[in-house]
């Protein structure tokens, strides 16, 4: 084995170990989609007194975590997002009600005078446990949050006290006279205590200082908390004094609940997805490419071991997109191992190698550019979801970004180590069509007798991409489009009812209880969703015992909530999202190929987004994020296929520069149909396992992208393809004064061949 080969080799085991050892030892996190549970997305808004800033958003956040602590919920999870933004994930938590009120709620601290044990209460007294449990009756509040200027915690190395916190009062008179009443009282009563007290708990209760004369109180407007604190507790309470002191006001912009039966649900059905789309594509490879294939399928499972170990060890969450899109890039990574086992076929059907080895090293090269820039743009596609997207759109991109990344390492990696291992070996090169190199293929063998000359005409095919373009878009104009609650902001709420219960009579059921603009849907079997605009948690309890009426018992499976503002910018970033992923894509393929190139493949990105877009219309189904994502993976799968005959055009170019593009073009397409063929046959097994087997949250996922596959698939061979010999064609007539841009034809029925023309990497 040679030194390269033996490299391979030991990165290929190097990542298959560690790859293996993460996946046993680190669990992956799954979202609550999966597991069940609440997110909460808070908002937090500038008051008069103090700026939403990043610093205030971090004071909320530790305000906000005691009281998620004080709601008991096991491994709740609190981030911030941006400076403005806290997202809150309350695992198990199924009514959100409690959780939302509780967290909603603005900060409100106050400092109290204590009057005694707990006794009856007068009119605005009250009493509080305070740290040992022990009831405490206050008067009303002589301080709040907003005379607090700061708190810090410190360490007092010289006096050997230990930790305390240290308050900064606005001004220290209203703290003066508080302690100086207190200190009235004997050492040990109760009311020579004050409360400090944080919605409505008592978080301290220092006793004035024997020290402090009666009627002095402390001045000056800074005072020390001392108390056996360790430096966790110390930090905390400053935390919480100085969170109290900035109260922010918090607004829900965005809520989703999902019931841990639709997340099991949701895990099974993508499971069985996974395996049986699996499963069928690696027999179909097997079965088409044989030795070569089964060393693929081989790949393809440490394909997943090292997809599944990235996310683990990356500690990304693992959401229901995020796990279609797992799915999805099982059938894409089949991509590469196919264009790398075409090539190889071709330098074998040619003789130009003497040996299976050498034609599948000549594979894996002129193979490599194809690869290298159709992954490219899909990492670019997915780049932009986790840039733009938000809560299951970014996870999608996550995994989607992972999978391009591992397939990228199954293929070049493993499965060339894999496959020259096999083809060197004596058997193997006496028996070439075990390989599965030694024939061409039906396809190729099929297209190689009949030569169809699909660019004679390329503006008959433009002409037809634009009546399916035009009558699939009249969709969005008659139809209109139907924006979900991501984009529109309002609320969706999904049932499990007993019964199969008519949306008619709970729409009319809802119209009684108040909500005649409520949207009713039967989403599957016993299972209705409700769509209306945003509602409180009360009003979402009157649509549920609504929809209880009619169903004779409903149980919320899921409750998605999202504020106007939250609405519009996910709008926002849809569009913004979708015009950076066509101009990325045009920029990257202008600089790779020519700008003709770029142009028309970006141009047939369009023409596919349109015919999407249109098709939902038409169908009625739903704009939401999950949707976005599809749209978006369309788009690095359409370019994907182009990029793969254009890489092809460029190469055949090269080699006769005085070709015209039609020419070139016709032998290219008719050179990447098997891969074309055998490639989207892979995916569409993944897709249609996806569509029958991952349930209703994923049959919209696996329409867009099976209706996405097709049309990308169309739009690369017969849009990007005629568009980009017709702007040839009319550069040239440009330079050249007439009209021969290689697209005409001769009597012997080939393509023409100008006067001159430029070679098609110049504009690299």
């Amino acid at each position: 084995m040679k030194r390269p080969a033996r490299l391979r080799a030991l990165f290929a085991l190097a990542v298959i170990a560690v790859s293996v050892f993460i996946a046993v030892t680190v669990p992956v996190r799954l979202g609550l989609d999966l597991r069940g549970g609440t997110q909460i997305v808070l908002e937090t808004r500038s008051s008069p007194e103090t700026e939403a800033d990043g610093e205030a958003t971090d004071r909320t956040l530790e305000v906000l975590r005691g009281r998620v602590d004080a709601l008991g919920v096991a491994e709740p999870t609190l981030v911030r997002s941006g400076d403005q933004r806290i997202i809150v994930e309350l695992p198990g938590v199924q009514d959100p009600r409690k959780a939302a009120d509780v967290l909603g709620r603005t900060a409100q601290l106050s400092v109290h005078p204590v009057l005694g044990p707990d006794a009856p209460k007068e009119r605005g007294e009250r009493t509080l446990p305070d740290e040992s449990g022990d009831r405490l009756r206050l008067g009303a509040a002589a301080l709040t949050g907003q005379d607090v200027e700061g708190a810090e915690a410190r360490f007092d190395q010289q006096g050997g006290a230990g930790w305390h916190v240290t308050v900064d009062f606005e001004d220290g008179k209203g703290w003066a006279r508080l302690t100086g009443e207190a200190a009235c009282h004997p050492a040990g009563d109760p009311q020579r205590r004050v409360a400090i007290v944080l919605d409505g708990k008592i978080i301290s209760s220092p006793q004035v200082d024997p020290s402090v004369a009666c009627g002095a109180g402390i001045t000056g407007g800074s005072t020390q908390i001392t108390g056996s604190f360790t430096s966790d507790e110390a930090r905390e309470l400053a935390l919480l004094v100085e969170g109290g002191a900035l109260p922010v006001p918090v607004e829900t912009v965005e809520q989703r609940t999902v019931g841990p039966t639709l997340g099991a649900e949701a895990i099974e059905a993508s499971a069985w997805a996974a395996v049986l789309g699996t499963t069928l594509t690696a027999l179909f490879i097997i079965v088409v490419y044989r030795l070569l294939g089964f060393l693929a399928t081989l790949a393809l499972a440490c394909y997943g071991v090292i997809s599944y170990a990235a996310l683990a060890g990356l500690g990304a969450t693992l959401t229901l997109p995020g796990l279609a899109g797992f799915v999805l890039a099982i059938g894409m990574a089949v991509d590469a191992n196919v264009l790398v086992f075409e090539r190889a076929r071709e330098e074998y059907g040619k003789r130009n190698r003497p040996s299976g080895r050498s034609a599948l090293t000549a594979g894996f090269k002129g193979a490599f550019s194809a690869i290298a820039d159709s992954n490219i743009t899909t990492l670019i596609a997915a780049a932009l979801l986790f840039l733009l997207g938000s809560g299951p759109v970014k996870g999608f991109g996550v995994t989607l970004g992972i999978g391009v990344l591992a397939s990228m390492i199954s293929a070049l990696v493993i499965t060339r180590v894999l496959a020259e291992f096999a083809v060197s070996r004596g058997w193997v090169h006496r028996r070439p069509q075990v390989t599965g190199l030694a024939s061409l293929g039906r396809v190729r063998e099929y297209l190689t007798r009949r030569d169809p000359q699909l660019m004679r005409r390329p503006r008959r095919w433009l002409a037809v991409s634009a009546v399916v373009l035009v009558v699939t878009g009249a969709g969005v104009v008659v139809r209109g489009l139907d924006f979900g609650v991501e984009f529109t902001g309002g609320r969706l709420i999904e049932y499990s009812t007993g019964a199969s219960v008519d949306p008619d009579r709970a729409r009319a059921a809802l119209a009684d209880a108040g909500f005649p603009q409520a949207v009713v849907q039967s989403s599957g079997e016993n299972r209705l969703t409700v769509r209306t605009e945003e509602l409180s948690n009360a009003e979402a309890a009157e649509v549920a015992d609504a929809v209880a009426g009619v169903a004779g018992g409903a149980e919320k499976v899921r409750d998605e909530l999202i504020g106007p503002s939250l609405g519009e910018e996910l709008r926002r970033n849809a569009l913004i999202a979708l015009g950076l992923a066509l101009g990325a894509q045009l920029l990257y393929l202008a600089v790779r190929f020519r700008w003709m190139f770029g142009a028309s493949a970006v141009a047939a990105l369009a023409h596919d987004v349109v015919i999407l877009t249109g098709v939902f219309a038409w169908l009625g189904k739903p704009i939401d994020g999950v949707f976005l994502a599809a749209l978006l993976t369309v788009i690095g799968y359409s370019v994907n296929d182009s990029v793969v005959v254009f890489d092809r055009v460029r190469e055949l170019w090269a080699k006769d520069r005085k070709a015209p593009l039609a020419l070139s073009t016709n032998r290219a397409i008719l050179q990447t149909v098997p891969r074309t063929v055998n490639t989207g046959i892979g995916v569409i097994f993944i897709l249609v396992a996806l569509a029958l087997l991952g349930g209703d949250s994923l049959t919209d996922f696996a329409l867009a992208l099976l209706i996405g596959v097709g049309v990308g698939t169309y739009s690369s061979v017969l849009t990007a393809s005629p568009l980009a010999v017709v702007l040839d064609a009319h550069h040239n007539r440009g330079r050249n004064g007439r009209g021969r841009g290689g697209s005409g034809r001769t009597k012997s029925g080939t393509a023409e061949r100008p006067a001159r023309a430029e070679a098609a990497g110049r504009g690299r």
